[in-house]
């Protein structure tokens, strides 16, 4: 994006997939591993939310992310300008994703505030979740910010290609293996 303020939608929805996908994984295993969520989702108050780490369908998750990150561009794209030409873009995608994708969601999602008002989650339970999203959230902003700015650094391209590449291939190995292993 260098001198150039426009990015086309199939560059930045690539770069939104990407790194929407990596920022995703880093940090939820991250999370899941300091945070304890297995032992968390263990708990009759997030047992009913939650599926253990150990079904089928979390250990398919990274592979949906995709979708996600395609769901962001298409978000992103009508406002390219603002997000990815200032120099304060990545904080605007920030507090974007921050305010209306974790705290003012539609839906009684635990850490929004719809959650802390209609769900029986304990609120330090729904704090703690913020731990894991808005870290993500900063991240894929910062990175994404970045990378479209920059969108010709080789090894930028490489290491979160080949990250992204390792994450759906890691994904796709642990369901075959969950699945072969289930009675």
């Amino acid at each position: 994006m260098n001198g150039d303020r426009s990015v086309r939608f199939p560059a930045l929805a690539t770069m939104t997939v990407v790194a929407h996908t990596v920022t995703y994984f880093l940090i939820g295993v991250l999370a899941s591993s300091l945070l304890g969520y297995a032992e968390q989702f263990r708990r009759p108050e997030l047992a009913c939310w939650m599926r253990p780490l150990t079904d089928h369908m979390v250990t398919a998750g990274p592979l949906f992310q995709p979708v996600r990150g395609f769901i962001f561009a298409l978000v992103f794209f009508p406002v390219r300008e603002i997000l990815f030409a200032r120099r304060t873009g990545w904080l605007i995608t920030w507090w974007m994703l921050v305010g209306l994708g974790i705290l003012g969601t539609f839906g009684p999602a635990p850490g929004s505030v719809e959650g802390m008002v209609y769900t029986a989650i304990p609120l330090r339970i729904q704090i703690g979740g913020w731990l894991e999203v808005v870290p993500q959230a900063f991240l894929l902003s910062a990175g994404l910010w970045y990378w479209v700015r920059h969108p010709h650094t080789r090894w930028l391209n490489w290491v979160l290609g080949a990250v992204f590449a390792i994450v759906m291939l890691l994904s796709g190995m642990g369901l075959l293996f969950v699945s072969t292993t289930r009675p």
